[in-house]
């Protein structure tokens, strides 16, 4: 998505909930940037139709930094 799409998805998601972003604005057009460029990566990732998708996400915990 391109700049302007973001913002305008953004500005419409929020509205369409009501919820005043306010100061989180930029924030949260930085974070849906960022979730904007691992989909990219996916969509990217070559697939067969024999690729299955996992039984399930599990996260691990950063490594906290020493």
């Amino acid at each position: 998505m391109t700049e302007q799409e973001l913002e305008t998805y953004v500005d419409a998601a929020a509205a369409a909930i009501g919820l005043p972003l306010g100061d989180a604005r930029p924030g949260v057009l930085r974070y849906f940037a960022l979730a904007s460029g691992f989909a990219d990566l996916v969509q990217a990732a070559p697939l067969s139709v024999h690729d299955e998708s996992a039984m399930a996400f599990i996260p691990v915990s950063p490594r906290s930094k020493p």
